[in-house]
């Protein structure tokens, strides 16, 4: 790094993971700072199935402020970017107090380039904008030697950001202050604390959503009155309820809460005017499946979410997983992509009883469900140390990527 050194460069590279949310957050009462108008949780995803990897860098040589996405220069003028860089830098001054510029790990004047990947197709619908705030503010802060709390800016960039920020189960508190100063994230349980916990997120299509999740949820708060019911009167219940079962580790009422939050969740947005259908009728026959999977056993025994988009998330225990993947694959027998139906975490073949078939597997539609993605909870956001991880080169601009 001697090269970089003389160069006045600086460059660090941060992952962070996805999160799915089981307490839905639906609706914004400030749309600039990004506060909610309820609180929210989250299982926040294994990095090594799901990430999103960015490079920071600085230098006295950049003549401006660059962004790359995936190998392609993006507009690094978008607005929550920027409120993200503000924000740190911001935090960084503070810091130094003023202090002598020179005394500082990085001038606060240098151009700075950005580059960020996922390692999962963007456009699926898998919560990408919060892998990616939550790794610009990490990767970020590390450039500016920033410390402490630092959910409060990726809320800047994405609201479910702030939940990437930390491992394991996640709370995001609506917070009371108008400068949004106690909206942040707070872990409930670290990933450890639930070993057996299992996610399998069916990936049904790569296709942008309808409805951006930014223009859905403003039309929601506007026209919704059963979303002003839902966020004043039933997700603080549900909140302590889930937190609860969740420390308990028990997967009924954690799975049951899930659904019916989800469900309720979507049937808000059912229920603004015009209404919004992120589910499709492949998301409707996967909440079937669910249901009948759970009745044949005759308990909760796998657990659907979904978000804004239509791929379903199911939450299921070690025990259970080779079985329901076997169910799926049944129902949604794979087009071409036999062997690569199934990723991420290894799973063991299971042979199905003639009754669960029976029960279960009623009308299969082929090539529906593009591909299964096996993964469990995870740490937050992690720092890269080995520099040949770098998105960037010494030159500050993307490396050719292998």
């Amino acid at each position: 790094d001697e090269m970089a050194e003389e160069r006045g460069l600086s460059m660090v590279t941060c992952t962070a993971p996805v999160n799915i949310a089981v307490i839905k957050y639906w609706g914004k009462r400030d749309n600039d700072l990004i506060l909610p108008i309820n609180s929210s949780l989250s299982v926040t995803l294994h990095q090594d199935q799901l990430k999103t990897t960015t490079t920071a860098a600085a230098s006295r040589d950049f003549a401006e402020d660059r962004l790359w996405l995936n190998g392609e220069e993006a507009d690094v003028g978008h607005p929550r970017l920027q409120a993200c860089l503000r924000e740190v830098r911001r935090l960084a001054r503070k810091r130094r107090g003023g202090s002598d510029e020179d005394a500082a790990p990085l001038s606060l004047s240098y151009k700075i380039h950005i580059a960020t990947e996922n390692n999962f197709p963007t456009a699926a619908g898998l919560a990408s904008s919060a892998a990616g705030y939550a790794c610009l503010v990490s990767a970020l802060a590390r450039l500016y030697g920033v410390e402490g709390e630092l959910s409060e800016v990726a809320r800047r960039g994405s609201g479910s950001a702030c939940r990437s920020m930390l491992g394991g189960f996640v709370q995001w508190q609506r917070g009371e202050r108008p400068d949004g100063r106690d909206s942040l994230a707070h872990q409930v349980a670290p990933e450890t604390h639930w070993p057996e916990l299992r996610v399998l997120v069916l990936v049904v299509s790569g296709e942008k959503k309808q409805v951006g999740s930014t223009a859905g949820m403003q039309t929601s708060v506007d026209t919704s009155p059963l979303l002003k019911h839902r966020a004043e009167v039933v997700v603080p219940e549900r909140l302590a309820l889930m937190m609860r079962h969740i420390r308990e580790r028990d997967f009924e009422g954690f799975g049951q809460l899930a659904m019916r939050d989800s469900n309720q969740f979507h049937a808000t947005c059912l229920d603004t005017f015009p209404p919004i259908f992120y589910l499709n009728d492949l998301s409707r026959h996967i909440i079937a499946l669910a249901h009948r999977f759970n009745a044949h056993h005759g308990r909760t025994k796998v657990a659907y979410t979904f978000d804004a988009g239509p791929n379903a998330v199911i939450f299921t225990l070690a025990d259970t997983v080779a079985e329901i993947v076997e169910v799926v694959r049944r129902s949604f027998p794979p087009a071409a992509n036999g062997d690569q139906f199934v990723r991420g975490l290894p799973v063991g073949s299971a042979s199905l009883p003639e009754e669960l078939l029976a029960a279960v597997v009623t009308e299969p539609v082929p090539g529906a469900v593009w591909y299964i993605l096996h993964t469990k909870p995870g740490p937050g956001p992690q720092l890269v140390d080995d520099p040949s991880q770098h998105l960037l080169g010494v030159d500050g601009l993307p490396r050719r990527r292998a």
